[in-house]
């Protein structure tokens, strides 16, 4: 990544509390210029904490973070070209729409003309043009979120950081909402900063992902690099639903597992090395047992109003799980299809950075993984 592509940088960032506690471990990332990001994983891993210290509501223990290539772990919240969204919106109730979006402004002193111009611009922006006069009593939730969204873009910040600021919506508004960030992302083309414990949020709106656990970073990437090749057990169970069975590498580009051996695309490990393998539930094709790679007897089976959501067990005592539009019968034998593309290989407890040392290492002696 270039240097000037870069704004934000953590570098070996820990995070400390008072009680001994240490929420963040020696953290280490980069943020482009321009591009939506996700900090996802469960409560109390970390990511809500990344926000803050990017804010300046919080100072690393140890680590520097740089904007713009300047350590700015001191330097105040009101001095960093950031701005946040909280969950919780924090709009003030006694002030209507524009005075909301107007209150960092009138701070600055800036003239009556210009906050005006700037407010209705922003307005504009979040698809509130007119609601200038309404007081925030009068709006459903999901203006309440473009009122706090128009107020920290007003400032013109260079970063948007947004905390969890879906949680509150139901699901139909949660979704239209996902669109409109995105959106609003690209116009604006400015550098957003999203937490989510949602991994469906962070699959449908990001650029890339950094997926968290107890204080670090367990992967990053691209959405379909995330979902395709997570790189240990926690990532493919926390993104999505994935069949995950024991196995072990018979060679390169051949893997066994539930008593067979298949063909692969992972190579880069040794033979007879135990692996974990991971499968998705979509990448599974009912078929007859006959032609089926694996026989499952049928244990339950649920309408999930797009598929099917079955599971069965192999003969080895294998959990399977199978999203089809085929209906199936409880206690039914059936086979299952898939292509070797559809099987991701992991090494136990592998971090990030040794798969990306097996994967160059691999590549180097002429070989694609």
């Amino acid at each position: 990544m270039s240097t000037e592509q870069t704004i934000i940088q953590f570098e070996q960032v820990t995070k400390r509390y008072d009680d001994g506690e240490t929420v963040l471990k020696s953290v280490s990332f980069e943020i482009e210029r321009g591009k939506f990001y996700t900090l996802l994983g469960p409560s109390g891993c970390g990511k809500t904490t990344i926000l803050r210290l990017i804010a300046g509501f919080l100072e690393p223990s140890e680590g520097e973070i740089r904007f713009d290539g300047k350590v700015i772990n001191r330097v105040p919240a009101n001095e960093r070209l950031v701005n946040t969204v909280f969950q919780d919106y924090a709009l003030f109730p006694h002030l209507n729409v524009f005075e909301n979006v107007a209150f960092g402004l009138r701070i600055k002193k800036l003239k009556q003309a210009a906050v005006e111009a700037k407010v209705l611009e922003a307005l504009r922006f979040v698809n509130l043009k007119g609601y200038e006069k309404r007081e925030i009593t009068e709006l459903s939730g999901g203006q309440r979120q473009r009122v706090a969204i128009a107020r920290a873009i007003v400032n013109e910040p260079e970063v948007l950081l947004l905390d969890e600021p879906l949680s509150a919506l139901d699901l139909k508004l949660r979704t239209e909402m996902q669109y409109e960030l995105r959106e609003l992302q690209r116009r604006l083309g400015i550098t957003f900063i999203f937490v989510t414990h949602d991994q469906e949020e962070a699959l449908a709106m990001s650029d890339e992902i950094f997926v968290m656990k107890e204080g670090t970073i367990q992967q990053s990437g691209t959405p379909t690099d995330i979902y395709d090749e997570p790189i240990n057990r926690f990532v493919a169970d926390f993104i999505g639903e994935s069949n995950i069975v024991p196995g072990s590498m018979a060679e390169d580009y051949r893997v066994q597992f539930a008593g067979k051996t298949f063909e692969c695309v992972d190579g880069g490990l040794r033979p007879n090395e135990p692996v974990e393998i991971v499968i998705r539930p979509e990448d599974l094709e009912i078929t007859t047992p006959e032609r089926g790679k694996l026989q499952v007897k049928v244990d339950t089976q649920l309408f999930r109003g797009v598929h099917y959501e079955i599971v069965g067990y192999d003969e080895a005592g294998n959990e399977w799980m199978v999203h089809s539009t085929k209906k199936v019968e409880v206690g039914e034998r059936i086979g299952l299809d898939f292509d070797p593309e559809a099987i991701h290989v992991m090494r136990f407890g592998e971090t990030e950075e040794e798969f990306d040392k097996r994967l160059l290492a691999y590549e180097e002696i002429g070989h694609d993984q």
